[in-house]
């Protein structure tokens, strides 16, 4: 196992949850001990606590976004009308890299990141190489044609780990997909429980 898989996993273990709902993470297996050499004993969380995890848990899915980063995004949702925690899920999911993942066009929100940087992927004809570049409605976003027979792409495209979401319309054929519409909380399809009211708790504190 690489040291980059070894350290995806190593968040499902430090939160106690699958996140991205793959069969090769060791809590799909059975381990779900804690980190640590003997596992040790949890203790019940304080609110502080719970919403610390929540906001680790929304982090690491999108492919462990750093704190500053992710600061921005919550206080550009803070500005918007409407509500805080549906904001900053639409803004999570706008990421290119997400609607990558999304896509099928990646296996892992890691994996996702690393094709866009490589220069794998086109919004509206036009290639971008950085993950964090918002999607607008109606864009059109494909693999290069030259990247459209990478193994890890083709591999990611048949697996039937995931359904590609509603908000988005996608031709594996030809590797092309589009951003629909905004999603909200309930359209995303998480394998586990997000809470971004608590995330938002915890910046308002």
């Amino acid at each position: 196992m690489s040291k980059r898989i070894e350290a995806k996993y190593k968040i499902n273990r430090r939160l106690s949850a699958n996140l991205w709902g793959r069969g090769k993470s060791p809590l799909a297996k059975g381990k779900e001990n804690p980190p640590g050499q003997h596992g040790g004993r949890r203790k019940k969380p304080s609110d502080f606590g719970t919403q610390l995890m929540a906001k680790q848990k929304l982090k690491g899915y999108y492919g462990n976004i750093g704190e500053k980063q992710f600061r921005k995004l919550y206080d550009e949702a803070a500005r918007r009308r409407g509500d805080t925690s549906e904001n900053l899920i639409e803004l999570l999911e706008r990421r290119l890299d997400a609607v990558v993942y999304r896509l099928k066009f990646a296996p892992t929100p890691f994996a996702s990141r690393q094709i866009v940087n490589h220069g794998h992927v086109q919004v509206n004809g036009k290639r971008v190489n950085i993950g964090s570049f918002r999607v607008r409605d109606n864009d059109v976003i494909s693999v290069r044609p030259r990247s459209k027979d990478m193994a890890l792409i083709l591999d990611a495209a048949q697996s039937p780990e995931r359904d590609v979401p509603d908000y988005l319309e996608v031709d594996h054929k030809e590797m092309k997909g589009k951003f629909i519409r905004a999603p909200k909380l309930a359209d995303v399809p998480y394998p586990v429980q997000m809470e971004p009211n608590l995330v938002v708790e915890f910046y308002s504190r």
